[in-house]
């Protein structure tokens, strides 16, 4: 078991989550790395980060990872919630299937490991969720409406997490980047 901090990154395949993970290794926290991209991660793998195939819309991929970071440090200290995506296009001309995925993507996976770590975290001083939103979660634009309403969504559930959080001394940090150079666009 590690003294350092423990953080989880997901989405780190590329772009802020990749930078992320990066900066996290930087700073001498233990980094788990996750995306369904392995092969993407290599270069943080080089750097010492734990790599971890994760698709956190598939259950079994999330219990698998979180039972791997329960076995070799207990928890998470530090839990970058940053796997997304933008689905866009008419409202009228998008399947509904297509809109729940990206509300799993976007708001449930990010749910789904939160609830998986927060018993360790309550144990800990140093604890932080910080999820990764969009100034889409605070603005809106034609042919983004699921995008849109998942990342409000998310900001709606992050604001609510933090009161309810607050007690325990658990950090419920949102990110609104605005337009970033990544795969996203």
């Amino acid at each position: 078991m590690s003294e350092k901090k423990v953080a989880l990154v997901t989405g780190a395949s590329s772009g802020m989550g990749k930078e992320i993970a990066k900066q996290l290794l930087a700073d001498g926290f233990v980094v788990y790395a996750s995306a369904r991209r392995v092969d993407r991660m290599r270069y943080l793998e080089q750097l010492g980060a734990i790599v971890l195939r994760m698709d956190v819309t598939k259950e079994e991929d999330v219990t698998g990872a979180v039972a791997t970071i329960r076995a070799q440090n207990k928890g998470v200290d530090v839990l970058i919630n940053n796997a997304g995506f933008g689905s866009y296009g008419a409202m009228e001309d998008t399947p509904i299937e297509e809109a729940k995925y990206q509300f799993d993507v976007n708001l449930f996976g990010p749910a789904s490991l939160t609830k998986a770590f927060l018993p360790y975290m309550r144990q800990q001083r140093y604890r932080k969720i910080v999820n990764i939103s969009s100034m889409g979660g605070k603005i809106y634009t034609p042919l983004g409406s699921w995008y849109h309403a998942s990342k409000h969504a998310l900001e709606g559930w992050s604001d609510c997490l933090r009161i309810e959080l607050a007690p325990f001394g658990i950090d419920v940090i949102i990110i609104e980047p605005g337009i970033i150079e990544t795969e996203f666009g």
